[in-house]
């Protein structure tokens, strides 16, 4: 299902093989966080998804994991910004802003984190409305 809507969105799209349960059970077991439903089925499909500049617009299960602790652990955040923890960051815009879905609370739409300003903005209702709107390019105003 990911695999196909991806495609017809961005043909030029490439893709990961998709991650086990186990990798997944992984994640959340170490982040102490659910993986979201629809991420958690995106990724058993394909683990990581590049635009067709080679953004990685998704994640691999690998860096999901590997970002998220490195946020956690980082001593000089905890003084430079609000806490991560409540956060699951799986994705990037190309521009240093990171994507995330607010876990503390459980919500379903993904936030955008400016990496210098520490703003937090919402950016999509949804995985699926998230992946159409980073995912389409620019219309140009003829």
């Amino acid at each position: 299902m990911w695999i196909k809507l991806i495609t017809q969105i961005c043909p030029h799209a490439t893709f990961g093989a998709g991650a086990t349960e186990g990798d997944l059970d992984i994640v959340e077991k170490r982040l102490g966080q659910f993986i979201p439903a629809e991420l958690r089925a995106l990724l058993g499909e394909t683990d990581g998804v590049r635009d067709k500049f080679g953004v990685e617009v998704i994640w691999s299960v690998d860096r999901i994991l590997r970002d998220n602790e490195d946020f956690r652990d980082n001593e000089s955040f905890t003084e430079l910004y609000m806490p991560l923890r409540p956060l699951m960051f799986f994705g990037d815009l190309g521009s240093g802003d990171q994507c995330a879905f607010v876990r503390q609370p459980e919500r379903p739409d993904v936030f955008v984190w400016n990496h210098e300003t520490d703003d937090r903005r919402l950016a999509a209702n949804d995985l699926a409305d998230y992946v159409a709107r980073c995912l389409v390019p620019p219309t140009r105003a003829e």
